[in-house]
């Protein structure tokens, strides 16, 4: 008796789970049909934070390393026309942009916190160490045109929000004037660094241009890549002490699947 109510229980369960799947599928059918389309994404970020044209300032970049930035995503395209070429996408994703590099700069504006605590603000020539690791929540808007049966090309601007946001780094091998060029020279060399850390000082919302294309490798799988190119400064206007506008530029590489 009690093997025979397992067996009823384990057969109403696949019936519930059929039927429900049944349900599923029939709602994104309806959903395709009215020219939607639902598309889970899941990528990398390659690129950095840089300014343009790169300044006199900046006399060398001597290494440079994108660490792991991850992007994840739903994309919703809503097809405009009867034929499906044309469309708008838009969704939100979760990413990360990162870098970390090491260059030779020369009267670099700079305000370091010594090994007591104290910091001195001033120009900085000798060497840099950055470190770049920020969260945004992004929504891209996006014309999206099928230029053939397996591609979609999509261009627009996006708009983010940092979430949380670390530039920090620190100097060595060389020494900082303190006010401006000519004031006194306070030398760091044999080892010796400064740290510095200018956090607090970026800007919460960025935006920018995004380019891109989505390759349909099976009928729900896609694989995809985008360069999104920032138009606004990393900084909050009021912050001087770097003299120039650094903006985010990347390139994301990922796969999704296609609901």
């Amino acid at each position: 008796m009690k093997m025979k109510w397992i067996a009823c229980l384990l057969l109403g369960m696949t019936a519930l789970g059929s039927q429900a799947q049944q349900n599923q599928t029939s709602i994104l059918k309806r959903v395709r049909q009215k020219g939607w389309e639902l598309d889970l994404k899941a990528g990398i970020n390659i690129g950095g934070f840089s300014p343009l044209p790169l300044p006199v300032e900046i006399r060398s970049i001597d290494s440079y390393n994108p660490t792991l930035a991850v992007q994840l995503g739903l994309d919703i395209t809503k097809w405009i026309d009867d034929s499906r070429i044309w469309g708008i996408t838009s969704g939100l994703r979760f990413e990360n942009k990162n870098m970390t590099t090491r260059a030779t700069v020369k009267n670099y504006g700079m305000e370091i916190i010594g090994g007591d605590g104290n910091r001195m603000k001033g120009n900085w020539t000798g060497g840099v160490r950055t470190q770049v690791q920020n969260t945004y929540l992004t929504l891209p808007v996006l014309a999206s045109w099928k230029a053939s049966p397996r591609w979609i090309l999509h261009a627009g601007p996006y708009f983010s929000y940092l979430l949380d946001g670390t530039f920090s780094g620190d100097v060595y091998e060389g020494y900082l004037r303190e006010g401006d060029p000519t004031g006194d020279k306070i030398n760091f060399t044999n080892g010796a660094v400064a740290t510095y850390d200018f956090s607090e000082h970026e800007r919460k919302f960025q935006w920018g241009i995004q380019v891109g294309a989505d390759w349909k490798a099976f009928s729900h799988l896609k694989v995809y890549t985008h360069l999104t190119w920032g138009l606004n400064d990393l900084f909050e206007k009021d912050f001087q002490t770097i003299t120039f506008a650094m903006y985010p530029i990347y390139l994301n590489l990922g796969f999704g699947y296609t609901f």
